[in-house]
């Protein structure tokens, strides 16, 4: 059972005052809830774009041919160049 979904319009103004009143704990879960929500709508954004669409899908091609590297191939390869 889906919850039901409800739209505020409240002026910014309203909504910068309401959190200026609220404690340290509930400023910081706003925060932290904040964060999120930015860091999810940027990883959309940064998804629709068509280059990083482009390298997805041709990282997908080289992953289903099998032309890539391991972990463990890079990190030996790596050793082994700066011996």
């Amino acid at each position: 059972m889906t919850q039901p979904t409800v739209r505020l319009q409240i002026p910014f103004e309203s909504l910068v005052n309401a959190i200026a009143s609220l404690g340290f704990e509930e400023k910081r879960r706003l925060w932290q809830l904040l964060d999120e929500e930015i860091a999810q709508a940027e990883e959309d954004l940064f998804e629709q774009d068509p280059t990083v669409q482009a390298e997805i899908q041709e990282a997908r091609d080289a992953y289903q041919t099998g032309n890539y590297q391991t972990l463990e191939e890079y990190i030996t390869y790596r050793s082994g160049k700066t011996s």
